[in-house]
């Protein structure tokens, strides 16, 4: 019965975390999540096959661990009032709400201690902070192309399943140890 529960935090902590994309960027001017139903908490709208399927099962029975992604929530800067800008807000949104489900989980711990609760703070550290980095198509790569020029971005772009394969089987185990340290102060704050 625990599985059920922590799937259920999984699925839809990833796709509040696209959802919050749409909704900012619905507010900022842009209705192209809306118009393709994307801003739904239905999970259908949300499942890209590869990335919420198929590569999960793979990785989790070839690696150990699981690899994925829900179907990125579409927008159009050209509708934005200030693209610039607002395409970073739009990013920040899903990591932003995953670091408010951290919150809203660390306090159900605390008071309910449980391993589904701390699952659910745990996935949404690494959710918020692994989207944080800036490695397209990941959401801190949105925050990068306004710092950097197009041209070293688009490289980024080609190669950025490359670079998130590395970071994976190379980096992973410090970026663990960041999230245990992040997990670490706010159980004991």
């Amino acid at each position: 019965m625990e599985i059920i529960f922590i799937l259920f935090i999984l699925l839809y902590s990833i796709i509040l975390h696209e959802i919050s994309h749409g909704y900012v960027a619905y507010r900022l001017g842009d209705p192209t999540a809306k118009y393709e139903g994307r801003l739904t908490l239905n999970p259908i709208s949300h499942i890209d096959p590869i990335g919420t399927i198929l590569l999960p099962i793979l990785t989790l029975y070839t690696a150990g661990f699981v690899l994925g992604w829900a179907k990125p929530v579409p927008y159009n800067p050209y509708n934005l009032k200030n693209p610039q800008r607002d395409s970073i807000y739009i990013a920040l949104a899903g990591p932003l709400t995953n670091i408010l489900l951290v919150l809203i989980f660390t306090f159900l711990y605390k008071i309910f201690p449980s391993n589904i609760f701390l699952f659910g703070l745990r996935i949404n550290l690494v959710l918020a902070f692994f989207n944080l980095l800036p490695i397209p198509p990941l959401d801190g790569s949105k925050i990068l192309l306004t710092k950097i020029p197009l041209e070293i971005y688009r490289y980024l772009e080609i190669y950025g399943f490359i670079f998130i394969i590395i970071f994976v089987f190379f980096l992973f185990s410090y970026f663990s140890n960041f999230i245990n340290l992040i997990q670490n102060f706010l159980l004991n704050f």
